[in-house]
């Protein structure tokens, strides 16, 4: 009994994270088709669908989620909502949820803030510290060379390349960011992401390792939030 029980146990709660997963990327797909409902046409949503088949999301949810995001389908009312604050050695943080009840995120938010040595500030307290930026990964195989890749990218409107040690980020302005992303589907680039996100032009870095920590619950504890779509830190060191 003892055995069935923890086996159930188990099972509940990957049902639970599971359903959870569904929750966040449904939500992902309606914040996403807010700028247009055409995958083709929208690099952030066909990114997002791309994720949500990657976990198994029914197609019927994924045509429902896209709906609701450009208006078609009514059903719950979700509003965008960016937080800003400050985590642990004032590493700044910007937090874009997408929410039906915006009190009981806010709620959440500054919670996750307060628990984690951190606090929550007013709009625009820590947005100056990031510019908005279309990001594509591809990440690092055999056959990519760097220097293709790399002119690939500029010649599509590029404006840089970063390279580590599993991937290349290549970074584009707002307005070219569709046309990149797009020219390197059709050079045959598997994009691993490709979202505008929000890139810091100031960093930071955690006093000591107990902040460190410290700042490392706080994200997770966002991140494990529903309503939490993103979540952007200007810490230029290492959070592994």
């Amino acid at each position: 009994m003892g055995r069935h029980g923890t086996i159930a146990g188990r099972k509940a709660s990957q049902d639970n994270k599971r359903a959870a997963l569904f929750t966040k990327y449904t939500r992902a797909i309606m914040m996403a088709a807010k700028s247009g409902g055409d995958p083709e046409y929208n690099a952030s949503l066909k990114n997002a669908i791309e994720k949500a088949k990657a976990i198994n999301l029914p197609n019927d949810k994924i045509t429902r989620a896209i709906k609701k995001g450009t208006g078609e389908l009514e059903g719950e009312s979700y509003e965008t909502i960016t937080f800003e604050g400050y985590g642990p050695s004032g590493v700044a943080v910007v937090v874009d949820v997408l929410t039906d009840n915006k009190n009981r995120t806010t709620s959440a938010v500054k919670h996750a803030f307060d628990k984690n040595g951190g606090n929550m500030g007013v709009p625009g307290c820590v947005s100056y510290m990031f510019e908005r930026k279309g990001v594509i990964l591809i990440e690092k195989a055999d056959n990519i060379d760097e220097d293709t890749l790399m002119e690939a990218a500029l010649d599509a409107g590029a404006e840089d390349m970063i390279v580590d040690e599993e991937l290349f980020e290549i970074r584009t302005s707002t307005d070219d960011f569709l046309a990149v992303a797009d020219a390197l589907r059709s050079a045959g680039y598997l994009l691993a992401e490709a979202d505008v996100e929000q890139v810091p032009n100031i960093g930071a870095e955690p006093k000591s390792d107990s902040e460190k920590n410290a700042l490392i619950r706080l994200i997770d504890m966002l991140e494990e939030n529903d309503d939490v779509q993103k979540v952007y830190t200007n810490c230029s060191a290492s959070l592994e």
